[in-house]
């Protein structure tokens, strides 16, 4: 095995790795993933202001209704 130094290593990594941008349809994808993240917490978090404080019970009701919900 030979020896590198580490800024010879590091700088011929960055030659070789180029960040790629994400496809139109991963943006997408993406977007609408945050968009129904972003959904379910509104719900959840108006689910708890009419229940009061976070309990076992109040957060087992929370997983039956919002993250095992049928589409």
């Amino acid at each position: 095995m030979a020896y590198v130094p580490a800024t010879v290593a590091n700088r011929a990594r960055v030659f070789t790795e180029a960040p790629q941008k994400p496809s139109l349809f991963q943006r997408l994808i993406r977007a609408m993933m945050l968009s129904r993240q972003r959904q379910a917490e509104r719900e959840i978090a108006r689910f708890l202001q009419s229940r009061g404080r976070l309990t076992d019970d109040i957060e087992r009701e929370i997983e039956r209704r919002f993250l095992y919900r049928q589409p």
